[in-house]
């Protein structure tokens, strides 16, 4: 599979994508541990059928010590055991941010009221931001047809520092 276009060899999409990397280095900053922000990153590429983000957050999990059980669960969180009330809300919350046409009403008041139980202004806005960066970020891979297999843990890191 090859990609139908190269973002990066154009100016304008260069210039978007430089400066949308940049942007995610602030939530690389937050509070919220390392290995939720790429659990939900996962389970919003899934949703969105993102093999690049599935394949990329996949490994970025593990290199940030998550667990092989966990990250395959991460698809099937309801049905599973391994995650804490705090990570369910967070992905509740991913996955009804990322499914925004499928109910009438976005995101619940339920599933907002279980995501503040257990997380402060700074983290629920840090998580608003992460899901809606991760959506943007897999509707233009799965746009321009951009593959899974490939991703080294630390190119997005490497490619925000520029």
């Amino acid at each position: 599979m090859e990609p139908r276009i190269d973002l990066f060899a154009s100016p304008t999409p260069t210039q978007v994508l430089k400066r949308f990397a940049n942007a995610a280095l602030a939530l690389e900053r937050s509070t919220l541990p390392k290995t939720l922000r790429e659990l939900l990153q996962l389970r919003v590429g899934q949703i969105n059928g993102c093999g690049l983000c599935v394949d990329a957050h996949t490994k970025e999990a593990a290199a940030a010590g998550e667990t092989p059980v966990r990250i395959s669960l991460v698809a099937a969180w309801r049905e599973s055991t391994v995650f804490t009330a705090a990570e369910r809300a967070a992905l509740a919350l991913a996955e009804e941010g990322t499914r925004l046409g499928d109910e009438r009403h976005g995101v619940s008041d339920e599933t907002w009221a279980a995501a503040r139980e257990h997380y402060d202004d700074d983290q629920l806005g840090t998580l608003v931001c992460l899901i809606a960066m991760i959506n943007a970020a897999t509707r233009m891979n799965v746009m321009v047809r951009n593959p899974g297999g490939s991703y080294q843990p630390g190119t997005f890191a490497a490619a925000g520092s520029e």
